[in-house]
């Protein structure tokens, strides 16, 4: 039987119990479902309307021209829940930043209301979840740049709120700070689809689950792309067009652990990097295959467990003669071709 004194210690660790564990919640919903605008673009600044507690819908934004500008200090979509971007009519593209100091997690369903292309940069890094989905007719751009330049007219940056006036033309780049306090990264282990071209640029990009453009496909980092997949979950990268995987430090590949893996291309397939490229992987490319080192001359891959490559177009490197009797196999000129989405 409990003396007065265990009784009290033992509600004290309960209630204690329960407190960090509210505590908890509090802080990983607060971290995970807040979408919150930095209001540095005065009375244009970007509204979230709660359609209900779980679903999101992006208002107001600064339009110049067909372009559409939103700023936020907080991004995140919870698992479960979506965020759409309004489409006003005439917009064409939706550029959106993160001016605050932490990373966007993904969870959800991120969409546009309508056809236009999403632009969603946060130096911090970006998280997709195992839930996550893309719901975008358009093209989608996903990036740890600073900033989009818009040519000579200006730079809509995460590091200087203001927006110039003229930035009513298409965006030209990606501009990246040389000077950042730490790398941004992008992870991905949802499931993400894009209607027309499907842009990931980052520092270092970590990618899982699948990645399916009906456009083309740009995996870019300035310094590592890292594939993986697992017997239970394949890694699939397909776009309809062209692919391009660039880790200008290095390419690090290894995506034979599940049948269903592979990446496909209905044009061209280019792997690019400084060094030579690690490549365990099935490729199936409608176009030439090439391993590229980043001035364009061609580079080396480096695959010890046989990867399969099929092309109906050359497969080109540095050690293409090497290459046939070495990897797995290669098909050249393959009348056959695994579909593509």
């Amino acid at each position: 039987m409990l003396n007065h004194r265990s009784l009290v210690n033992l509600l004290w660790r309960s209630a204690l119990i329960l407190t960090t564990s509210g505590l908890a919640l509090v802080i990983g919903n607060s971290a995970f479902a807040q979408i919150q605008s930095d209001n540095t673009l005065g009375t244009e600044n970007s509204i979230v309307n709660d359609i209900d507690a779980l679903n999101k819908r992006i208002d107001g934004g600064v339009k110049l021209d067909a372009n559409l500008f939103h700023s936020f200090q907080e991004f995140n979509v919870s698992e479960g829940g979506s965020v759409y971007f309004a489409n006003p009519q005439g917009i064409t593209d939706i550029f959106s930043r993160v001016t605050g100091n932490n990373p966007s997690n993904i969870f959800g369903k991120l969409g546009v209301l309508g056809d236009a292309n999403l632009f969603l940069i946060n130096p911090n890094g970006i998280v997709f979840g195992e839930n996550a989905s893309l719901d975008v007719g358009g093209s989608f751009v996903a990036s740890t740049a600073n900033g989009i330049e818009f040519g000579e007219q200006g730079v809509f940056s995460t590091s200087n709120p203001e927006i110039p006036r003229l930035l009513n033309v298409s965006a030209s780049a990606l501009f990246f700070s040389q000077v950042a306090a730490q790398p941004g990264n992008i992870v991905n282990r949802g499931n993400l689809a894009v209607g027309k071209n499907f842009t990931v640029v980052a520092d270092n990009l970590d990618l899982q689950g699948q990645l399916l453009a009906g456009g083309d496909l740009k995996l870019q980092a300035t310094d590592t792309v890292k594939v993986r997949d697992s017997i239970k979950n394949p890694f699939v990268a397909a776009a309809k067009g062209q692919f391009l995987l660039q880790g200008n430090q290095n390419v690090d590949i290894f995506a034979l652990s599940h049948p269903d893996s592979g990446l496909f291309s209905g044009a061209d397939m280019v792997l690019r990097s400084a060094n030579q490229v690690g490549g365990d992987a099935k490729y199936w490319s409608g176009g030439n295959f090439q391993i590229e080192q980043l001035d364009g001359s061609l580079g080396n891959l480096f695959s010890p467990y046989d990867p399969v490559i099929k092309s109906l177009g050359a497969a080109l490197s540095t050690r293409t003669k090497e290459l046939y009797s070495l990897l797995g196999a290669i098909y050249s000129l393959c009348a056959i071709r695994k579909p593509i989405i």
